[in-house]
C-alpha cells in the first residue's frame, strides 16, 4: 500500500502536465476513464490533433505520469499495454522520465538511429507489450 502510494507521488509532477492536456482536451469533447488506477481520455478534437503534426511528432497515444491521451477509445484500447509500460517508467523515474526519454531519443538520432524506435523506453515497452498482449 505504501509502495503504491509512493509510485503515484514520485510520478505526480508529470501526472499533473497530463492532468492540464486531459482538462484542455475534456472541454474538447474527450471522454474519461479509469482503469487501474490510471486515467485514460481521448476522443473529442484530441483526436484531430496529432495529424497536424510533424510526422516524426504525431501519435495515437502518450503517456505522461498516470495519464494516458490518446486519439479515441481505440487507439487507447489498442495501445494500453504499451502505454502502461510507460506508466511503471514515470513510477520509476518520476519527473526525471522526461529528460532521460528525450535523452535517449537524442542520442539515438546522433548516432543515427531512429529517435523514437531505438529509445530504450520505446524498446522497452514494446517488448513487453509484445510479452504481454493487453
Amino acid at each position: 500500500m505504501i509502495g503504491s502510494a509512493l509510485r503515484y507521488v514520485w510520478a505526480l509532477p508529470a501526472t499533473i502536465v497530463g492532468l492540464g492536456f486531459a482538462i484542455v482536451a475534456v472541454g474538447a469533447g474527450a471522454t474519461v476513464r479509469c482503469i487501474d488506477g490510471v486515467i485514460e481520455v481521448g476522443g473529442g478534437a484530441i483526436g484531430r490533433i496529432p495529424a497536424r503534426l510533424p510526422a516524426p511528432l504525431r501519435f495515437h497515444a502518450i503517456t505522461l505520469g498516470h495519464v494516458i491521451l490518446g486519439t479515441d477509445q481505440h487507439a487507447l484500447n489498442g495501445a494500453r499495454t504499451h502505454e502502461r509500460v510507460h506508466v511503471r517508467q514515470y513510477e520509476r523515474w518520476g519527473i526525471l522520465f522526461f529528460a532521460l526519454y528525450a535523452g535517449s531519443s537524442l542520442s539515438q538520432w546522433l548516432r543515427g538511429r531512429h529517435p523514437y524506435f531505438d529509445n530504450c523506453f520505446e524498446r522497452e515497452a514494446y517488448t513487453s507489450a509484445v510479452e504481454r498482449p493487453a
